[in-house]
Order: structure tokens, then C-alpha cells, then sequence
């Protein structure tokens, strides 16, 4: 648990944050200069003029009543930036054991969760932006932080890389269980990462609550523009070849088809990918398609973001719920007739599904 109630003078407007943070993830957003990374800086220490009170886990860090301001280095922080700022004249190796606190065994573990054992003795300018923020995140682990801030860790990677590094971001998430604060612009990444979504403007949060509930509110319309991705774990189970598919067990005991993907050994864990567009909605069973992924669901939510309509639907299997977003035009929900609380199916073609 984290709680921040501070103040910090910027240049066009001032920094005000109050907030609570559970112990999982919470996603950061806003447009670009509403202070997120300032936000980020404040709390590791690296922003003098930071005033109010930061505490971590009932160990304060800053209370400027009472003149406390611990340095960087005492607070157990681990900090990622966008340029994943490796030294350049360090191996890989050298670059994660920079600053450990933690024994053998931890650096071992980060450098395995990250899988980054077959880059330990290259120099950054060999690596590529993917390698260098999968190295940087294993040196912030090997710290054993407390809390660790990714300042949009996957802001400067094309497209391919970003679907690369993801799982990792997954991986860290579920294995250490250190709390998250993320900041990021894709709205995707923040659902299938954080628990808490916090959305800045001009130094001020402007809404604060679960990513989910949050899909309607302006700022989040605005920044997710490009489109929404529905992002879940899950394992790969089988291949068939003949069939042309692979089978993803999800984590709530559905399965999905994707096109085949023989590279991926059954028991790997895998991310799946599918667009909030790319879903199908029909009020009744499908019948006669060729989407080989059909899923009963309930309608938990219908909000107009701009010129589409989003849809929370949740749907349920092996005692646990997956939740889907989906977006249709509001003719569609006339037509169908689409409310809240309603019974619906979701249909999904496997070539709309991509594994990251």
C-alpha cells in the first residue's frame, strides 16, 4: 500500500496528487505533459520541491512537516524510465548487479524471469530496445524493490517489440508480486496489467478507480483512439496442424483458437490479443460460422466512447470470469437490442486473435 499526498511546482501548472494504491498494479494516464512522469520522479526521490507526505507500506519517505525526505537510494524504489538508461560502458551482466541489495539467488531469479541469460555479456549498443528494457526491469528486480515505477517502459518500441515485452511485464507481475505504478497511454495495457487506473490532467487526477469502470470517462475516449486490445494470459495447450489452429487455455478455464503456432511449445505461456472491434456480438447461439470462438457472456456494461459504443462483457468458466471489451456502433446495439445485465454471445474468428 502506497499513499501519496504531495505537491510539486512545475512549469505551467503545479503538481497535486492524493491518492491511496493497493499492492497490485496501477496504470498511470493522461495526456503527454499532465505530469505522470513528474509523479513518478516525486516518488523515487529524484524531484527536488516535492513537499506533502509519501508513504510506503507504513514507512514514510517523505513528510515535509516533518522534514523527512529520504534520498533514492533509502527508499527501496525500483525506477525504469523510457530509455531503459543503462550504463553504456557496463555488460548486461554488470548493468542488473548495479546497486543489488539481494543475494545470488535473486539476481538469478530476475535474470531468468526475464530471460535475458544469453545477453549477460553484451554491452548495451548491441542490444536491441526490447533487450534493453527487459534488462533494465531485471536490474530494477534485482533490488528486491518494495515498489516499481515503468515509465512507459514500452512507449519507444515499434509494435512487434512491444508485443514482445508485454508478457515479460505479465510474467513480473504475477511471479514477484512487487507493487506497480505504470504509466502508460495504450489503454489495453492498462486492463490486462493494473487493477487501479489513475488518469491525470494538468497535475490533477482527474478520475480514479478500475481501468473497466473507467472507459467512458473523456480522457480515457480520447487516449484510447487507436483501439482497444483485449489482452489475456494463458498457456499454450496443443497444436493441430492439420486443422491449421493451436488450442490457448485461458486462465479461467476457457480455451481460444488462434492460427497455428507451432513455434510455441504446449505449457508456454503466451498473451493473447484480440481488438475490441474484431468481436462479434449476436444476441443468439452463432450458427453456421466460420469463427471457431463462440463464448456466452453477460453484459456488465454499455458506454458510448465517442463514436462507438464499448461493452464490458463477462464471461464465466472453471469458477472464474474473463472479462471482454468490445466495440460496436450504437446502430448495433439498437438493432440487437443490446442492455445491461442481457445474455449475449461473443464470437471471435481465429485469425483475429494474435499471441504476443
Amino acid at each position: 500500500m502506497i499513499e501519496i499526498d504531495l505537491e510539486l511546482p512545475l512549469a505551467s501548472f503545479g503538481l497535486r496528487v492524493a491518492a491511496r494504491l493497493g499492492d497490485g498494479v496501477t496504470a498511470v494516464m493522461g495526456p503527454s505533459g499532465s505530469g505522470k512522469t513528474s509523479l513518478l520522479e516525486a516518488i523515487a526521490g529524484l524531484r527536488r520541491g516535492t513537499t506533502g507526505r509519501i508513504v510506503l507500506d507504513g514507512r514514510v519517505l517523505v513528510d515535509s512537516q516533518r522534514g523527512l525526505a529520504l534520498p533514492p537510494e533509502a527508499r527501496r524504489v525500483g525506477y525504469v524510465p523510457q530509455e531503459a538508461g543503462l550504463f553504456p560502458h557496463l555488460t548486461a551482466h554488470a548493468n542488473v548487479r548495479f546497486g543489488v541489495r539481494a543475494d545470488a539467488g535473486t539476481v538469478a531469479s530476475a535474470i531468468d524471469t526475464l530471460e535475458i541469460g544469453g545477453l549477460l555479456d553484451r554491452y548495451p549498443a548491441s542490444l536491441s530496445g526490447g533487450e534493453k528494457q527487459r534488462v533494465a526491469l531485471a536490474r530494477a528486480l534485482a533490488t528486491r524493490p518494495r515498489l516499481l515505477l515503468l515509465d512507459e517502459p514500452l512507449a519507444a518500441l515499434d509494435v512487434g517489440l512491444r508485443e514482445r515485452i508485454l508478457p515479460y511485464l505479465l510474467r513480473v507481475r504475477e511471479d514477484w508480486k512487487t507493487p506497480m505504478v505504470y504509466v502508460t497511454h495504450n489503454l489495453g495495457e492498462a486492463v490486462a496489467l493494473a487493477g487501479q487506473l489513475l488518469l491525470l490532467r494538468e497535475g490533477r487526477v482527474e478520475a480514479a478507480g478500475a481501468p473497466l469502470d473507467l472507459l467512458a470517462t473523456p480522457g480515457i475516449v480520447t487516449g484510447s483512439a487507436p483501439g482497444i486490445e483485449n489482452l489475456l494470459p494463458g498457456r499454450v495447450r496443443a497444436h493441430d496442424p492439420e486443422g491449421g489452429v493451436t488450442s490457448v487455455e485461458l486462465r479461467a478455464g476457457l480455451s481460444i483458437a488462434v492460427p497455428l503456432a507451432a513455434g510455441r511449445a504446449p505449457g508456454s505461456r503466451v498473451t493473447v490479443a484480440v481488438r475490441a472491434e474484431d468481436v462479434i456480438v449476436s444476441k443468439t447461439v452463432p450458427e453456421g460460422i466460420s469463427a471457431r470462438n463462440v463464448y456466452e457472456v453477460r453484459i456488465a456494461a454499455l458506454s458510448r466512447t465517442g463514436p462507438d459504443v464499448t461493452l464490458r462483457c463477462a464471461s464465466a468458466g472453471g469458477g472464474a470470469t474473463i472479462e471482454w471489451i468490445v466495440r460496436v456502433t450504437p446502430a448495433a446495439v439498437t438493432s440487437l437490442g443490446l442492455q445491461l445485465g442481457q445474455t449475449a454471445f461473443l464470437a471471435v474468428k481465429s485469425h483475429s486473435v494474435r499471441l504476443v
